[in-house]
């Protein structure tokens, strides 16, 4: 099996836009090198997470062997655990010295999302940065979050480090900045190892698609300006029709090449890998070792299952038309990162504005294109974004102004100085999100949101920030204050749960429908997207990727009580045809 990545660093970084195949890549490396004699670590950031599944044994926040995979070892940074350890670290040598309500407020101020992301960053940094934590191996393979939650991780090195550099006044959003200090080397040598190309190279994983290279390019534009010199290119899913009749075959290729023959030159001009489409899930060593092969013309098909097939009660439209008859509230499109999301939010946002109605829609997904997406633009339709530069800006003004009004030149320059923390931009994004559902109370707002992981950390904010409302509600914004209480009315928010006719996206969706619960929210319906099932499909690999279908929708008809299935459509520019 050939690794991915042209002379492989010590640390090797996957990323991409959601749904690329990041983790098949990055797991399909770690197996390479460890196949030939390499010792590995393979490590998750993504707090949504999937490598129990792929590689079929369960992990933990240490390095776990592989037994099917002698010299390969993997480990999940589980953001909860990590900070439950980083409160403690910071705490504990508190206790006991002062007194008790004053180690409660430490602890409270350590209990929100900007503790969560710290403390992930802090084992992050230490598997990067600290030789000794990683000496028993020879490569560190990151499977990361989705493009915007990386490029956020990637940038924190710098951020923390010029954050305590600077900071006079010994505390931070994080609490005592003596919790931080003692990590200043460690942020150092992480930022250090980031760009020496040497020791660590980013690999971009991408597919053969507008959107996805389009995503990539920006990645590239954005590491560059961090200064990260060795980027590589893996272009997953290269798909090559057999079939000459089989029109579908035809469109995906020729969407394909579309897309390839318009790449970005900066993408061009980086060392790149093509890898072919395969027409079965890449879940188990079996299927990883085969990715980057010479893919066969179709793997066995599984015999026809009549009871498999989904008959969905319901069509997208239909869904649609109940939307509309509320006339106001949030529709919110919730998933995996590549299954459609903003496609299924543009398209809802885009029918319900053609009914009439005021419909505003929007994105809380750093790396998403919704205004790509919103290809048709009735009147009453307003496309946005939550920019969280443009958010921080207009956070840290309405702080300075409000807070920092009465106070004297020091005490307006401490002020100043915390919010410079990297954690501002958390809090600001997070009450754009709140003023954003708020609107729903005069209009209908669709709002595609960031890959699973990203959400449940915005989630998990709204449930930190309600605990903290209902004590001191006075001191926070009306939609702040109403925000969970309006998530948790079915009546106001309808959950989308977007997935694909595959095994990782639907249960990484069962898993977000789960976390979804236990915070009083339930999803309205379940869109599976980019179905080969209700087509006519003739091509080898596509007739094996339709039959692998069968068991997933099977699966999910069980669990779910509301399914949509959508057919993949030809929905891009096309290569003109040969001797055109």
């Amino acid at each position: 099996m050939p690794v991915l990545v042209q002379d492989p660093t010590r640390a090797l970084f996957f990323t991409g836009k959601g749904g690329v195949g990041k983790t098949s890549a990055a797991c399909a490396t770690a197996i390479a090198l460890a196949d030939a004699g390499r010792r590995v670590l393979l490590v998750s950031t993504d707090p949504a997470s999937n490598l129990d599944e792929v590689l079929g044994v369960r992990l933990g926040p240490t390095p776990t062997p592989i037994p099917a995979v002698p010299g390969l070892a993997a480990l999940n940074i589980d953001p909860v655990e990590a900070a439950r350890a980083y409160r403690e670290r910071v705490v504990g040598p508190y206790r006991g010295v002062l007194p008790a309500a004053a180690v409660t407020s430490i602890e409270e101020q350590l209990s929100g999302a900007c503790t969560v992301e710290i403390a992930a960053f802090d084992e992050f940094s230490r598997l990067l940065g600290d030789d000794d934590a990683t000496r028993a191996f020879d490569h560190v393979v990151f499977d990361t979050a989705p493009t915007g939650h990386t490029l956020r991780l990637l940038e924190l090195p710098a951020a923390w480090s010029t954050f305590i550099d600077d900071n006079v006044g010994g505390t931070s959003c994080l609490g005592p900045l003596s919790g931080l200090t003692h990590q200043r080397a460690l942020y150092a040598a992480s930022n250090a190892a980031l760009r020496d190309a040497g020791r660590t190279a980013i690999v971009l994983v991408a597919r053969p698609d507008a959107s996805s290279l389009k995503e990539a390019e920006r990645t590239r534009t954005e590491l560059a300006a961090l200064r990260v010199g060795n980027v590589q290119l893996v272009l997953n899913g290269v798909f090559r029709a057999r079939a000459p009749g089989d029109p579908i075959a035809v469109a995906m290729e020729a969407r394909q090449r579309a897309a390839v023959d318009a790449m970005p030159s900066g993408l061009r001009a980086l060392r790149r890998r093509d890898v072919a489409l395969l027409p079965f899930g890449l879940v188990g060593i079996d299927a990883l070792r085969a990715l980057g092969g010479d893919a066969p013309a179709a793997a066995p098909a599984p015999a026809p299952d009549p009871d498999a097939a989904v008959a969905p009660g319901d069509s997208l439209d239909a869904l649609i038309d109940e939307l509309a008859r509320s006339g106001t509230g949030v529709v919110m499109t919730m998933g995996k990162g590549g299954v459609g999301k903003t496609t299924i939010a543009a398209r809802v946002a885009t029918a319900l504005a053609r009914r009439g109605l005021a419909v505003t829609l929007t994105t809380t997904d750093p790396a998403a294109h919704v205004d790509d997406a919103a290809r048709e633009r009735p009147p009453s339709l307003r496309v946005t974004r939550i920019d969280p530069a443009a958010e921080t800006r207009r956070y840290t003004e309405e702080v300075l102004a409000s807070a920092g009004a009465g106070l004297d030149a020091q005490g307006r320059a401490l002020l100043e100085e915390d919010l410079r923390s990297p954690c501002t931009e958390e809090i600001a994004v997070f009450r754009a999100f709140a003023e954003t559902v708020a609107r729903g109370a005069h209009q209908l707002v669709v709002i595609d949101t960031a890959p699973t992981g990203h959400t449940l950390l915005l989630l998990d904010a709204a449930e930190s920030y309600h605990r903290e409302v209902a004590k001191k509600p006075s001191g926070s914004p009306e939609a702040v204050q109403r925000l969970l209480p309006r998530l948790r009315d079915p009546a106001f928010t309808h959950i989308l749960l977007v997935t694909l006719p595959e095994a990782t996206p639907i249960h990484e969706a069962m898993q977000l429908e789960r976390d979804l619960a236990r915070a009083g929210i339930h999803p309205q319906a379940w869109v599976v997207n980019q179905s080969l099932t209700p087509l006519a499909v003739t091509d080898p690999v596509l007739v094996a990727r339709r039959a692998h279908e069968a068991a997933h929708l099977r699966e999910l008809a069980a669990h779910a009580a509301r399914v949509v299935l959508e057919p993949w459509v030809d929905t891009g520019p096309r290569a003109p045809a040969a001797g055109a």
